[in-house]
């Protein structure tokens, strides 16, 4: 399962590695979240989906975007209160957490870790055979961070030494 967390929007998507690097799309969506609403609610609106996106699918493992710095720390502050609440969805489950850096996903999926959004949203399309482009951004970028993961997974073991 791959998480784009945000408070106003948040990108869920649930995908199944196949061989190889073959990676098959089989869930994406995203959650919203009133600005008006208090941050608690909203919080709240975010749980409730993404538990019910963990029972329906039952993921092995999440991965989800790092929250990193940007210039406004109220997005910041925002966006780490939607990855704790989505990280303890998981924890609650015993799912495995892994996290990436936006730059991770981008040098991952399009060999470049500096992409831009159409560029990502393009090569997503391409790597999961999609008829379309997801839309919106979020939704796309939950499914390049699940297809990171996919990737990189078996390197991850091997790091641990668990492969």
């Amino acid at each position: 399962m791959g998480i784009d967390p945000g408070l106003t929007r948040c990108g869920l998507s649930v995908v199944q590695a196949g061989k190889g690097r073959t990676v098959y799309p089989v869930a994406v969506g995203v959650v919203r979240t009133p600005a008006e609403a208090p941050v608690s609610q909203r919080l709240l609106r975010l749980s409730d989906a993404v538990e019910e996106w963990m029972d329906d699918y039952a993921p092995h493992v999440v991965a989800i975007e790092r929250v990193f710095e940007r210039s406004n720390v109220s997005t910041v502050m925002n966006t780490a209160h939607a990855s704790g609440v989505l990280m303890l969805a998981a924890a609650r489950r015993g799912i495995d957490v892994h996290m990436y850096t936006p730059s991770e996903v981008k040098k991952s999926i399009s060999g470049n870790g500096r992409a831009d959004k159409a560029q990502m949203t393009n090569m997503i399309t391409r790597i999961l055979g999609l008829s379309e482009a997801p839309k919106p951004a979020d939704a796309a970028d939950a499914l390049a961070l699940a297809v990171c993961h996919c990737w990189r997974a078996p390197m991850n073991l091997m790091v641990k030494g668990k492969l």
